[in-house]
C-alpha cells in the first residue's frame, strides 16, 4: 500500500521493521510531491520514530495475531502466560513488559500480539480494577486544589487517587497512561 493510505492503528513494514502507525501527517506543497510524515511505534524495540516518505514510497501492511491467554506467574527474568484451552504456556521477557507489567494480576486474561510465529507483546484492556493495598490518610481541610494522595497497588504500582480511596478498595486504572479511572 502507499504511505499515504496509512491510518493511526495500521500494523506495517517497512525496511524490514515492523511499526505500529500513531500518527500520521500529509503535507503537500506547490512545486513538491507530497510526504507523509508518520509517527510510528517500532513493535520490536518500543521505540517511537519519525517517518518521512515521499507519496509514491510504497510499505506492506500487515496483521497481527491475537490470542487471548492468561497470565500465570513471574519467573524472574520472564512472564509465563498459559492458553486456557490448549494449556500450552509461552514465557515473554520482563523487559519487553515493563509497563503492562504494572497492571498485570495472576490469571487475569489478556491478548498476546503474535505476527507469523513472532511473539511482539501483549495488549492489555483500556483499564483494569485492582485493589488498592497502601494508602495515606486524608487529612481534613486539605482541599486547595484538587485533593488527591499517594496509594500503593497490589503490583506495587505507586499513583495519586482522590481523598475519599481507601486501603482494600479496588479501582480503576487507564492502561494507557496508569491514571486513576473510578471505582470499581
Amino acid at each position: 500500500m502507499n504511505v499515504t493510505e496509512l491510518r493511526p492503528g495500521y500494523y506495517f513494514l517497512d525496511e524490514g521493521n515492523l511499526y505500529l502507525a500513531v500518527d500520521i501527517l500529509l503535507n503537500k506543497t506547490a512545486m513538491r510531491k507530497m510526504v507523509a510524515k508518520v509517527k510510528a511505534k517500532n513493535m520490536r524495540t518500543g521505540a517511537i520514530t519519525d517517518l518521512a516518505r515521499n507519496s509514491g514510497y510504497d510499505v506492506e501492511r500487515v496483521q497481527l495475531n491475537k490470542k487471548k491467554m492468561a497470565y500465570l506467574y513471574d519467573s524472574g527474568d520472564t512472564l509465563v502466560f498459559m492458553n486456557n484451552e490448549t494449556f500450552d504456556q509461552i514465557e515473554i521477557a520482563k523487559s519487553k513488559l515493563e509497563w503492562e507489567l504494572n497492571f498485570l494480576t495472576s490469571n487475569v486474561e489478556i491478548d498476546i500480539l503474535f505476527y507469523e510465529e513472532e511473539i511482539l507483546g501483549i495488549a492489555l484492556p483500556p483499564a483494569v480494577a485492582l485493589t488498592v493495598t497502601e494508602c495515606e490518610l486524608s487529612v481534613r481541610g486539605d482541599t486547595i486544589n484538587k485533593a488527591l494522595k499517594n496509594c500503593v497497588l497490589e503490583t506495587g504500582y505507586k499513583l495519586r487517587v482522590p481523598m475519599f480511596i481507601n486501603e482494600g478498595e479496588k479501582i480503576m486504572i487507564k492502561t494507557d497512561t496508569g491514571e486513576y479511572a473510578g471505582r470499581a
